[in-house]
């Protein structure tokens, strides 16, 4: 009876202590790898975005768009103001709605 009385306190503490050492090991390997140096390949990868955004606000606009890029564009844009009638395509529409006139019923 002592025996079995021991056994379960045992697996009961054990049950604990596993639980507790997983929460904690798990809590440390995610402060582990924001403390650590990036990964290689994720360090590249952000360097490249970097490096792409510095160069996109250097040119204004598109990185290593040459003259044929801007040629394509122009001319989609001149398809574009022929099939929906001119306008500035390079803005947001303006919208102008009236109000409805709402006529009162004779009582």
């Amino acid at each position: 009876m002592a025996l079995n009385r021991l056994l379960q306190l045992s697996s009961l503490l054990r049950s604990a202590v596993t639980l507790t050492l997983r929460r904690n090991i798990g809590m440390s390997a995610v402060l582990f790898n924001r403390a650590k140096d990036l990964d290689p390949v994720q360090k590249l990868f952000l360097d490249k975005i970097r490096d792409y955004n510095t160069k996109s606000k250097a040119s204004g606009g598109i990185v290593d768009a040459g003259a044929g890029y801007q040629k394509n564009v122009s001319e989609e844009i001149t398809k574009l103001q022929r099939l929906y009638g001119g306008g500035d395509l390079t803005k947001f529409p303006e919208f102008k709605f009236q109000e409805p006139k709402f006529d009162e019923a004779p009582k």
